[in-house]
């Protein structure tokens, strides 16, 4: 027989009695255990530590025989029995209630006991005492309390951690004895896990294996039997396998036993594992519609079985106790048990995150309310995803169009929080649902944050809405400037004439300052009119009241507006309160954004440690609400940081994993264009950074960004042409673009002998080193229309016809 572990001490204390039981005394144990706990391997242990002459009775009970009388001491007596048919005939008279024959057959069985030793020491070894019928236990009870001085021992497992029933009440004879078997340490475990596999296990396996067993030899014994049969190498196992098999290891044990044996806690098991964690057992009691006594009871019989904690609450002590229990149910099943805890717990008034927990698993449609209630407070508890699952489920039962438009603007509100991109589809669809364009305005409203004017796709349906709303005879006044402003901060003009009639002659509120700063970022872009710009910026930052949930648009616009024109200070002025209403209204969208102004504003002030700094907690920030392109400008920002703190390798690696999204913004991608240039001339490739400088000129002039505030971008191609010892390219592309200059406040008036602006004078520089019209517009970052529209100019100023008279006309 294989040597028992972890019993070390119960086996002493048998020992001790089996020196009791030699010297002529008696023993009554009983050894206590839960189901698995290894009483039946003990039972037979000590039965091999038996001296040689020693006569053993067996019996072992069973709940299929509880109701036949005497069963258990038939099976005890029945090998040693001499007159077999004149005894069965006292047994059949003692269970027919004759109180008579019952003694009778008592007295002779005690008797035939008293016999039994004189020749040697006698041991009644009982498997499952519990499971005996009445009378084999009244007998054990008789025979127990008359064993003075007489060489037997009694030995019966018995369930549970306390001696109850017959075990207390014999727990007062003087030669009683109680044996509480406990489950295995770790350790022990190990050691058993060795044994079985046959190597040393590797020692998160070991570990493992003693969280699946909870230290129960019979589950861990079953469970290393199937890991042979798998060939689980005990050296370098696979978590996942493991997992399995452990699970099912347990469920055909202990669960199955619990099955067949105390089906009332088997069900309580099952509904505690379907309702989860911390469910009041009230509620379990309820659906089982059972009542307290029973309730209880099977209670006690779970905790026994170490499947359960005592409580309250009631919680599996082990999630995979759980996930054998539920493996157990079929799908069917467990769709109902849910749909039933679902709607009770819906009538007794549960939190709706709980209840909408159990419609998650559902194919009801009756729980919309539910679900839309459990988002409010998912949201209230900043738990986005568990709201986004809830909504989303809504939305795939409802079929109402009111109520799908409702659910997708509240989805998209969540996702405003937590998945921009998700947040532009619900916007989209928020375009499509709404009956009219009033309410597909109000509706996409509340899905305007400047973070999304960063994406081309994302700006794109309240630009579609604002179009829609300025052609309306007498459009809401709120739902368009605030619709223009999302638009105008991007660089579209859709709606701009209208709102700006509107703003003018409307009063200052917070939809006006909205468009004035997404305005006044527009203006201070194009570098004509930076006093403009800077009074556009000045009133949106004007004192708005404190009952307005701030939507940002207007303040970023007026810091973009400020650090454009040369107000550093003022823009980080702006951004402080762009951070303060992002952290009191928890906008993270508008946390990022404010972070990204920040560390550009940073970058302008040659604090390039705090600009790198901002930068990459900006990215952090972005990536966790999946904002792809924020992320990617706030890591051109770091890199840019980088570069100016002589880190050229590390703003290198930063590049490296940026891929720039395909919707970006042409700032944007001008930005990343930017940093990819200076790391090139860093390495000295100036052919690739002059390429890489024009390709962001072309981009921002395309989307009318002239300003050189914005990126300096020439000063970058200028210095990449001197090393390309390219000096008169250098001097032509550094000049300032065409209409800074004249309409800068502090410009000097032309001299008057100047025939020729200049920028006409770099189109003709260009022209006489030979260059087509394309070239010119190529070399800056000018479509060709325009050079064409330059030279007809030239011509009809200088009298001339065409470019091959431009130094005659010239005189040089």
């Amino acid at each position: 027989m294989a040597p028992l572990l972890h019993r070390d001490r119960e086996l002493t204390v048998f020992g001790e009695a089996i020196d009791e039981l030699r010297s002529g005394r008696p023993t009554v144990a009983s050894i206590l255990g839960e189901n698995g706990m290894g009483k039946s391997s003990l039972l037979g242990a000590i039965t091999e530590m038996l001296p040689q002459r020693s006569r053993v009775l067996r019996a072992r009970c069973h709940p299929s025989e509880s109701h036949f009388a005497y069963g258990m001491v038939r099976q005890l007596f029945d090998p040693v029995l001499a007159s077999g048919e004149r005894t069965r005939k006292q047994f059949d008279r003692a269970s027919g209630g004759d109180g008579a024959a019952t003694h009778d057959l008592l007295l002779n069985l005690f008797h035939l006991t008293r016999d039994l030793v004189a020749d040697h020491p006698v041991v009644i070894a009982i498997d499952d005492l519990s499971f005996a019928d009445t009378p084999s236990l009244r007998w054990f009870s008789y025979i127990a309390r008359r064993l003075d001085d007489l060489p037997v021992m009694m030995v019966a497992t018995l369930p549970g951690s306390t001696p109850a029933g017959l075990g207390a009440d014999l727990g007062k004879l003087p030669y009683a004895r109680f044996v509480q078997l406990r489950p295995f340490c770790a350790t022990c475990t190990a050691d058993f896990v060795a044994e079985a596999l046959g190597a040393p296990p590797d020692v998160e396996l070991a570990a493992l294996c003693h969280t699946l067993s909870q230290g129960n030899p019979l589950v861990l014994r079953e469970l290393t039997s199937r890991m042979r049969q798998a060939r689980v190498s005990p050296g370098e196992p696979d978590a996942d396998q493991v997992l399995e098999i452990g699970t099912a290891a347990l469920s055909d044990t202990v669960l199955e036993w619990l099955h067949d044996h105390d089906p009332v806690a088997s069900e309580l098991l099952t509904q505690l594992a379907v309702m989860g964690p911390d469910t009041d057992i009230t509620v379990a009691a309820i659906l089982l519609s059972q009542g307290e006594p029973q309730i209880r009871q099977a209670r006690r019989a779970l905790v026994q079985a170490g499947l359960v904690t005592e409580g309250p609450p009631v919680r599996f002590r082990d999630p995979l106790i759980r996930a054998a229990v539920l493996s157990r149910i079929d799908n069917q099943t467990r769709l109902g048990l849910h749909e039933r805890g679902a709607a009770l717990l819906d009538r007794l008034g549960a939190p709706a995150g709980q209840t909408a927990e159990h419609l998650m698993l559902t194919d009801s449609d009756w729980g919309v309310p539910v679900l839309r209630r459990a988002a409010t407070e998912a949201v209230a508890a900043r738990e986005y995803d568990d709201a986004t699952r809830y909504l989303r489920r809504a939305l795939a039962c409802s079929d109402d169009p009111a109520t799908i438009h409702e659910l997708t603007l509240q989805l998209g509100m969540v996702e405003l929080r937590h998945d921009l991109d998700a947040c532009v589809r619900h916007a989209e669809a928020l375009a499509t649902t709404a009956p009219d364009p009033a309410r597909r305005a109000r509706s996409l409203l509340n899905l305007a944050s400047p973070a999304l004017a960063a994406s081309t796709v994302g700006v794109r349906p309240f630009v579609t809405a604002a179009h829609e709303l300025a052609a309306v005879a007498d459009p809401p006044r709120e739902p368009l400037l605030r619709l223009t402003a999302q638009g105008v901060l991007s660089g579209y003009r859709t709606g701009l004439r209208r709102s700006l009639r509107m703003a003018v002659s409307g009063v200052q509120d917070a939809a006006a300052k909205e468009f004035s700063g997404a305005l006044a970022a527009m203006v201070a872009a194009g570098g004509r009119y930076p006093d403009t710009a800077r009074r556009l910026a000045m009133r949106a930052t004007r004192e708005r009241s404190r009952r307005d949930r701030p939507v940002g648009t207007g303040l970023v616009g007026a810091a973009l507006a400020f650090g454009w024109t040369g107000r550093p200070e003022e823009a980080l002025d702006v951004c402080a309160r762009i951070l303060q209403d992002a952290r009191t209204w928890d906008q993270p969208d508008l946390h990022a954004l404010g972070l990204l102004l920040r560390s550009d504003v940073g970058h302008r002030r040659g604090e390039s440690a705090d600009s790198l700094r901002d930068a990459l907690e900006a990215r952090e920030g972005a990536e966790l609400i999946g904002a792809r392109v924020l992320a990617t400008a706030a890591r051109a920002c770091g890199a840019r940081a980088l570069i100016r703190l002589d880190r050229v390798e590390d703003a290198a690696a930063l590049m490296r994993e940026t891929t720039t999204p395909a919707d970006a913004h042409p700032l944007v991608k001008s930005m990343v264009l930017e940093v990819q240039g200076l790391i090139a001339a860093a390495a000295d490739d100036h052919v690739t950074a002059l390429s890489l400088f024009l390709d962001c000129g072309h981009r921002l002039s395309a989307r009318g960004i002239t300003n050189p505030a914005c990126l300096p971008w020439r000063a970058h191609a200028a210095q990449a042409y001197t090393a390309l010892g390219e000096h008169s390219a250098a001097r032509t592309i550094a000049a300032e673009p065409p209409g800074i200059r004249e309409h800068a406040p502090d410009a000097q008036p032309s001299h008057a002998r100047i025939v020729l602006t200049p920028a006409e004078q770099r189109v003709v520089e260009l022209v006489r080193q030979g260059m087509s019209s394309m070239e010119v517009a190529e070399r800056l970052c000018l479509s060709k229309r325009t050079i064409d529209t330059h030279l007809g100019r030239i011509y009809r100023k200088l009298g001339i016809r065409g470019r091959h008279q431009l130094s005659t006309a010239l005189g040089l």
